[in-house]
């Protein structure tokens, strides 16, 4: 029939490719957050939208401990959903995703048998739990390198996941890891509410540590004994490390990410081709389809850009690492400074991060673990080359505003996603006459690889993150709230006589003189205690092995003439008004902002690795019977694993995130407990390497519980896969039959002559054949059982030649 039926509203109304579009944006909500500004399909769009609730405003952080707390059974659903401000629905959904086993790693870096703990550049806080999960079975812990990429996560497994176990790493790893965490630590505070882990965390994480040498043979203990483990140097950064884990006439295993064979200013290359062929050989293929740029090539594409911005009174930013590479790029500059024909010694040179100072006294205690050149300089002329006499050291913006233009700037991160280098580049981005020199090869999705893909002169949007001061009515709220807790603090601590208020009216009794006005404000800052007898004041003095522990604000003297400031090179110690300002109660503010980019990007290769073609020299050299790929992308994995296949005849294994895999060269290895009366029987002949035995027994399954302890002695529990154990007992006299003779090694005809020699048969040796008896008889190198099958089919022969 004909319909000439007219719709009157816009109700369903839509077309097919529309609904298709929508329900897709449905389903990947949970794979991939839009970044803020843009839609599903990375389309910018206009927001103008007000929050009207607080629905869905908590924090990633809480999230991620509301649902361990769940997982490890510590809160149920409800009590953690009140705890930590998350609704009872998100959070069960989310442990259910994990216990699923649908959110995964996002790198396969930590997937190695003995953890090295790292993180991505976004702190991905579900990898952080699914590590969690398995956080009671990791026995040691190996750092491999001191960037957060390698020891990202230790302080969180440390501090908030209960990690306790020894952690390994060489003596520079252990001192400039803490600069990295502290520096990691600070840049995120300064710019967002930052509570995945403290500095507390940080400085328990590290007490753990255990510090080794280069080429130290160190046995493990607890559930490790009989493994070893040895670390070499990688090359990469100073007290980088290669890790061999091995044990006595069984498999050894290295593990190898991040290694740098070409030798540097400061470092000397890799150890890995000194080591011989392992059962397993875990390698990284970060730069498998990679090829480096000569040395010379290098530098001079760095002297020429930085000369060309100075010299047209532009400013240099480079994007470094906290201390890590940044070593060889500051030690590198520090000597083009000091060469006056270089024209730059007008030009202010600046080194800011949060542990400047620290990092450069940390560098010059190690140069025992650097190129041996840096050795000799120091050990002859005591040369120490991180003495700097043009680098000034800066810890915060307003050092940095001080310093006089123009000027190179070497800022943390590298990756320009936080620190001092993104606030460094939103100032000078805008401005033509600058240069941004980006020495690393970011991570996919971070401001520095967006600049090196896209270039310069082009728009950009940026999330601003800061800190900023309480307005005028938010520091109101927050002073009636901070009095508030205060008053219900006092209330719930009772009043004593000897607290540590009352003793502080009581200070300032020495011979020195002290501020009266601090004292006065003091006094008149404390609650007023009415006693019914003369109040009596117990000193509470505490005393080191040299006497008190006098503190020199007690012993403020009156008109004393300031102190002069101290200069840039100087430690960093803050002064009263900035810590004042660090205290102010703040807030942190986020935004939108577009940026043009006019200054000149440019990408200089000092990531320090080796490229494709050295990776895979290093597999041909080494030829591991075993060989597994890690951290690279599907096309520089397929690279090397190609090429592994046709020149090496190991095996091959290139795992998927998260994938658990078994790699033994002898799969079927089992457990088995040697009964006393088997012992007694047995009749150990003495071999080259050690007393050997041949056994006549049988297998017997037994409970644990029946076997009896020798001695009362408990031994240490070791990985079983049941409560089951087998056991060997010996056969009865009946049920042995005889057995062929084993051969066991083989006979050498130098060691045969001597045998003769001593049983004084004259013998020479001769062209390989052993002649005895004035060449009568003459001894060559022979299979065994081939001559005595000889010897027997010559038996045969007689036999019937006599029959």
């Amino acid at each position: 029939m004909i319909r000439n039926y007219v719709r009157k509203t816009n109700r369903q109304s839509w077309d097919e490719s529309s609904k298709l579009l929508a329900i897709k944006s449905l389903i990947a909500v949970n794979l991939k957050s839009p970044t803020v500004g843009q839609n599903r399909w990375g389309k910018s769009m206009i927001r103008n939208y007000v929050r009207k609730t607080n629905r869905q405003s908590w924090d990633e952080s809480s999230k991620l401990l509301a649902i361990k707390s769940v997982i490890d059974n510590k809160n149920s659903y409800t009590k953690a959903s009140a705890n930590y401000n998350v609704p009872h629905s998100t959070l069960q959904d989310r442990v259910k995703k994990i216990k699923d086993g649908k959110l995964e790693f996002d790198n396969s870096d930590s997937k190695d048998c003995i953890l090295n703990p790292h993180t991505n550049v976004n702190l991905n806080f579900y990898n952080v739990l699914s590590v969690c999960r398995y956080i009671h079975q990791i026995d040691a812990v190996l750092l491999s390198h001191p960037d957060r990429f390698h020891l990202g996560i230790l302080p969180y497994l440390v501090g908030k996941c209960g990690l306790n176990c020894p952690v390994y790493a060489t003596i520079p790893v252990y001192q400039m890891g803490q600069m990295f965490m502290y520096d990691l630590h600070q840049s995120l505070c300064n710019a967002e509410d930052f509570n995945l882990f403290n500095l507390d965390d940080v400085d328990a994480a590290f007490d753990k540590v255990i510090q080794v040498k280069y080429n130290q043979i160190v046995s493990l203990k607890g559930k490790g004994i009989g493994l070893r483990i040895v670390a070499l140097a990688s090359g990469h950064m100073v007290g980088g490390t290669i890790w061999k884990i091995s044990k006595v006439g069984e498999e050894d295993i290295v593990y190898a990410v991040d290694f740098n064979h070409r030798k540097e200013r400061h470092l000397n290359g890799s150890d890995l081709e000194k080591l011989g062929r392992p059962s397993l050989l875990i390698l990284d293929c970060f730069n498998a389809a990679y090829a480096q740029p000569r040395r010379r090539s290098r530098d001079e594409a760095l002297m020429t850009c930085i000369l060309t911005t100075l010299r047209v009174k532009g400013n240099v930013l480079m994007a470094v690492d906290t201390a890590g590479r940044v070593l060889e790029l500051i030690h590198m500059l520090d000597q083009l400074w000091r060469n006056k024909e270089s024209g730059l010694g007008v030009y202010s040179l600046v080194f800011l991060t949060n542990v400047s100072y620290n990092t450069v006294e940390f560098a010059k205690s190690q140069i025992e673990w650097m190129s041996d050149k840096l050795m000799k300089s120091f050990e002859g002329a005591r040369n120490n080359p991180f003495i700097f006499k043009h680098v000034k050291l800066c810890h915060n913006m307003n050092d940095l505003k001080k310093v006089s233009e123009p000027k190179v700037v070497l800022a943390s991160h590298g990756d320009l996603e936080n620190g001092f280098s993104r606030e460094v580049f939103i100032m000078w981005a805008s401005n033509p006459k600058n240069s941004i020199i980006l020495t690393d090869r970011a991570a996919p999705g971070t401001l520095a690889r967006n600049l090196i893909d896209g270039g310069s002169d082009r728009n950009i949007k940026l999330i601003v993150k800061k800190r900023v001061p309480l307005d005028e009515n938010e520091l109101e709220e927050y002073n009636i709230k901070y009095e508030k807790e205060k008053m219900e603090g006092s209330k719930m601590d009772p009043v004593s006589s000897d607290s540590e208020d009352e003793q502080e009216v009581m200070r300032g009794k020495y011979d020195l003189l002290v501020d009266a006005d601090t004292l006065s404000s003091k006094k008149s800052s404390k609650k007023e205690f009415s006693h019914n007898m003369f109040p009596y004041y117990e000193d509470k003095c505490k005393f080191d092995q040299y006497g008190e522990i006098i503190k020199p604000e007690d012993f403020i003297k009156f008109d004393v003439a300031p102190v002069d400031k101290p200069t840039l090179d100087e430690p960093n110690k803050k002064s009263d008004i900035e810590e004042n300002l660090y205290n102010v109660p703040s807030k942190c503010v986020k935004y939108e902002q577009n940026i043009y980019v006019a200054a000149k990007i440019v990408y200089i290769d000092f990531e320090g690795r080796s490229d494709g073609e050295s990776i895979k020299q290093m597999v041909l050299a080494l030829k591991p019977r075993r060989l597994i790929l890690v951290r690279g992308n599907s096309y520089s994995t397929k690279v090397v694993y190609n090429f592994a296949k046709v020149f090496i005849d190991g095996k091959v294994f290139t795992p998927r995130i998260g994938q658990c895999m078994n790699v033994t060269t002898e799969s079927h290895i089992y457990q088995v407990r040697l009964t006393d009366t088997l012992l007694s029987k047995i009749n150990f002949k003495k071999g080259p390497n050690g007393n050997l035995a041949y056994m006549n027994a049988k297998l017997k399954l037994n409970s644990r519980d029946t076997v009896m302890e020798v001695d009362n002695v408990i031994s240490e529990k070791m990985p079983r896969i049941d409560d089951q154990i087998f056991t060997l007992e010996p056969l009865a006299d009946h049920e042995i039959h005889p057995h062929k003779t084993v051969f066991i090694n083989r006979l050498k005809l130098s060691d045969f002559k001597q045998i003769l020699s001593k049983k004084n048969i004259p013998c020479e040796l001769s062209k390989g054949v052993l002649w005895c008896c004035n060449r009568t008889v003459c001894v060559r190198r022979v299979s065994i059982v081939l001559y005595y099958e000889l010897k027997y089919l010559l038996y045969l022969l007689s036999k019937h030649i006599k029959q």
